[in-house]
């Protein structure tokens, strides 16, 4: 990835949040009264000229504002974001209510899978080693613009058929990190570009495994969604080492 000067950085991260808020291009006259950046209007739209250069943005109009491109968000993940870790009081309310089905597996995930789509207001799917699939709140995805295209959002719902598929996409993680993110054209679809799947694995190892995530469209907020399944992964761990 191409450095960014500091103001750059700024800037993307501006865009990026207003983007993640609003599913709608961001303009530089928006971040200037918005974001106080300390810089004009022109400087601005000259910054977000160059990083639609560089591959962080793009403008479909060119009336419109620019949005991030999965580059960028890749970006955000690695170098910009903040994370916001649960409440204590979030934390002890999903340990008890997946506790009460601690006596079960398939419970337990299942159960885990519905409170993930509740909190994250998205489509969580989740796969264990035996390769039973789990998901729910795919009437969640129906309230987010990306999905207004029909196409897009049949060809994500269609993936909770397809076991095979799933589990191709969980077994993409790479690296040592708990929690990991694909974005764009990382899930192999070029339709699938303006999702993303954010998962963790979980188990590793003991009798009970497999892995818990959410797909939707890849502009998350990360900062939430991200501390928000390592939880979940670390609780459902916790879980399965006592069985």
């Amino acid at each position: 990835m191409q450095d960014l000067s500091e103001r750059q950085k700024e800037i993307l991260r501006s865009v990026i949040d207003e983007y993640i808020g609003t599913a709608a291009p961001v303009g530089s006259e928006k971040l200037d009264k918005k974001y106080g950046l300390g810089v004009s209007p022109a400087t601005i739209r000259n910054e977000m000229g160059e990083l639609t250069k560089l591959g962080y943005l793009k403008q479909i109009h060119t009336s419109s504002g620019r949005t991030p491109t999965p580059l960028a968000l890749k970006y955000y993940v690695s170098n910009l974001m903040k994370p916001r870790d649960l409440s204590v009081s979030d934390e002890v309310a999903v340990k008890e209510k997946l506790w009460n089905y601690r006596s079960e597996f398939r419970k337990t995930l299942g159960e885990a899978t519905r409170e993930l789509a509740r909190r994250t207001k998205s489509l969580a799917v989740a796969l264990d080693n035996e390769h039973n699939l789990y998901s729910a709140g795919a009437a969640n995805i129906l309230d987010m613009p990306e999905f207004y295209d029909i196409d897009l959002t049949r060809t994500v719902l269609s993936m909770l058929d397809q076991i095979d598929y799933v589990n191709h996409l969980f077994e993409r993680a790479v690296g040592p990190e708990d929690i990991h993110i694909l974005i764009g054209d990382d899930l192999g679809e070029s339709f699938l570009e303006p999702c993303s799947l954010v998962f963790t694995h979980f188990g590793e190892g003991k009798k009970y495994g497999g892995s818990i995530g959410i797909i939707g469209p890849y502009r998350f907020n990360y900062p939430v969604v991200i501390p928000t399944i390592r939880y979940f992964g670390n609780l459902i761990d916790e879980m399965v080492g006592n069985w």
